[in-house]
């Protein structure tokens, strides 16, 4: 397997490697081309490149690693909410509803973030981070359950529709001057793709890079094949993977429930906020994978998580998402439902 994603991961996790994988599959004599692996911290998490292209010497190599390191890094300091001097941060003290000019990197990624927000009917909004920083989720981390009241509150602060786009005047204006935007969702996924642009222009033809959760892949891997993504088992320890798809001009991203969580009262309150109610998602749904062409597309779709199973299954299903689902079941065992979309992928399980 060359990676294996876990939704906002925090800890590195080991692949077992092209080879074992084939082995595992019946190939005993799998011939697999070295591959170039490099690891590295961006956005809180970790990163992950490989590049199985042979024929690149060293130099190269290393060129592609400082490259893909500093298009991570340039997102991490335009679109971080952790860092009080990012573009968003001077975004989010704006108080006013006078537009805002944008750089070209953060107007993408406004307009992609409204485009979904639009399409998941609000699933998907960028303007929840009153909620997330109130919950515990944000840059402090002090988590903490928020009373209805205060997320009444809140709430009036929070609306895709409260964000204005320009892209011709290149702006964005708030409808209130409190309007504040946490760009998690997607940037990391963003990330990626600037990160993959920058190894497409190097002519790196061999890759998988991985930041988060986030993957992009493109050819083939050492052994020859589509890269082999693992999807992680909800609340696995040690961590292993489900369900195995194979990706090469692709991108994937996987939301869950089972990362980064705070208890109280004997409830489990995850990071995945509802921009509906304003809580913490309370349903069947463990874990959401998407596949697309964009990463940054992939990512801001793994918010179908706050839908459910039955809601989130029939919006994929309706717009020809490749989405990977799996259910809560009253019994605590977990179900997996993929789309048709994803199904024809070509994956497989890994279930015991």
């Amino acid at each position: 397997m060359d990676t294996l994603i876990s939704p906002r991961r925090r800890t590195l996790l080991q692949a077992l490697g092209s080879a074992t994988l084939l082995a595992a599959c019946g190939d005993r004599n799998p011939r697999v081309a070295k591959t170039f692996e490099s690891r590295g911290a961006t956005m809180g998490s970790i990163y992950t490149l490989k590049i199985a292209d042979a024929g690149l010497g060293p130099a190269t190599l290393e060129t592609a690693r400082r490259a893909v390191d500093a298009a991570l890094a340039a997102v991490d300091a335009t679109m971080s909410t952790h860092r009080p001097d990012s573009e968003l941060s001077r975004f989010n003290a704006h108080a006013a509803t006078t537009p805002f000019a944008l750089s070209a990197p953060l107007l993408a990624v406004f307009g992609e973030a409204q485009e979904v927000s639009r399409a998941t009917k609000g699933a998907f909004d960028v303007t929840v981070a009153p909620l997330v920083d109130a919950w515990g989720f944000g840059p402090g981390r002090e988590a903490h359950v928020v009373s209805a009241t205060d997320v009444a509150k809140m709430r009036a602060q929070v609306g895709w529709q409260l964000l204005d786009l320009d892209a011709t005047a290149g702006t964005l204006s708030k409808a209130r001057p409190d309007v504040r935007a946490d760009l998690s969702g997607i940037a990391k996924g963003y990330g990626v793709d600037r990160a993959a642009q920058a190894l497409d222009a190097l002519g790196v033809a061999h890759y998988m890079i991985e930041a988060g959760g986030e993957v992009r892949a493109h050819g083939r891997n050492g052994a020859g094949q589509p890269w082999q993504i693992g999807i992680e088992e909800p609340d696995a320890v040690p961590q292993r993977p489900r369900y195995v798809v194979p990706l090469s001009g692709q991108s994937i991203a996987t939301s869950g429930d089972y990362r980064i969580y705070f208890e109280r009262g004997g409830r489990r309150y995850c990071h995945e906020i509802d921009p509906v109610t304003g809580c913490p998602m309370s349903n069947a749904l463990a874990s959401v994978s998407v596949v697309a062409d964009e990463c940054s597309r992939a990512d801001a779709l793994g918010k179908l998580i706050v839908l459910g199973p039955e809601r989130a299954y029939a919006h994929a299903v309706a717009h020809d998402l490749a989405a990977f689902f799996v259910v809560r079941e009253a019994d605590g065992t977990l179900r997996d439902l993929p789309t048709p979309a994803f199904a024809a992928l070509g994956g497989y399980s890994l279930r015991s």
